[in-house]
């Protein structure tokens, strides 16, 4: 897998805050713009709440229940089409509350992993609405190990080390992070990608809901930590092909997960 490379396509969309009809119509509009490209994406990935955006004062009658819709309709998809989806996160309605949760699909339409996002964010009240996520989220890119984590979780370095620990090469991060902390978003992905040396891919929406502005700016960074893609404010597709033998690379040239010391950290 050294010489692994993979095109990705990283959806950044305004979402409409409870009109899940409108939402799954622009992401199948869009999945299909990606896929018409001249380099067809290997993975194609969506921003966090994309059925519903933030609208958690109607989130449990809005939420899919059990993700039904969204895991028939993302699976299909990457069966009919061939490609790898890390679906972003959706609201989902199961036993125990509504959930934040992330779906990936491979290219045969089968599941490839689950995340429900662990911190809740109690500046947007999350945690009055949703559920907390209990377990890490993985999954496995074409054999390649890859994490899950949402949003506020990027602020918990803690998690994304244990990902790496765990073997991750690659992290997924879907987001409504918003204005002004535009600075935040951009440090915190590039440390975590150098601190773990390994890809960030982070897929952030745009547009307006009610007062709150979210400013876009997905980006795909190396585990150098060097941006090798960044979107604008507006909504699009960013693409960018990355390496996954770079990882192992990095990894060697600059030996942190053997120079560790955990013994001294508890």
């Amino acid at each position: 897998m050294n010489n692994l490379k993979l095109k990705l396509a990283l959806l950044q969309i305004d979402i409409q805050i409870g009109e899940p009809e409108a939402n799954y119509k622009k992401v199948e509009q869009m999945m299909l713009e990606a896929l018409s490209a001249d380099n067809k994406p290997d993975i194609i990935m969506l921003p966090e709440m994309w059925n519903t955006g933030y609208a958690l004062e109607q989130i449990s009658e809005l939420a899919d229940e059990s993700g039904n819709r969204t895991k028939e309709k993302l699976s299909a998809f990457a069966r009919e089409h061939q490609v790898i989806i890390v679906g972003g996160s959706i609201a989902e309605k199961r036993e125990g509350g509504v959930f934040n949760t992330i779906h990936a699909f491979g290219r045969q339409g089968e599941e490839l992993g689950q995340y429900d996002k662990i911190h809740l964010f109690r500046l947007m009240d999350e945690e009055k609405h949703l559920q907390p996520g209990r377990e890490t989220g993985t999954l496995a890119i074409d054999g390649t190990p890859a994490g899950m984590m949402i949003c506020y979780d990027i602020r918990f370095p803690e998690l994304a080390r244990k990902l790496a620990l765990g073997g991750a090469k690659v992290l997924f991060l879907p987001a409504e992070w918003p204005n002004p902390r535009l600075h935040h978003w951009r440090t915190l992905l590039q440390a975590r990608a150098i601190e773990n040396q390994m890809y960030v891919i982070a897929c952030n929406r745009c547009g307006q809901s009610g007062s709150t502005v979210f400013f876009g700016h997905s980006m795909i960074i190396d585990p150098w930590g060097e941006v090798i893609a960044e979107s604008g404010e507006q909504e699009g597709i960013l693409t960018a092909e990355i390496d996954l033998g770079l990882v192992d690379e990095v990894r060697t040239r600059i030996p942190i997960f053997e120079d560790r010391r955990p013994a001294l950290y508890e």
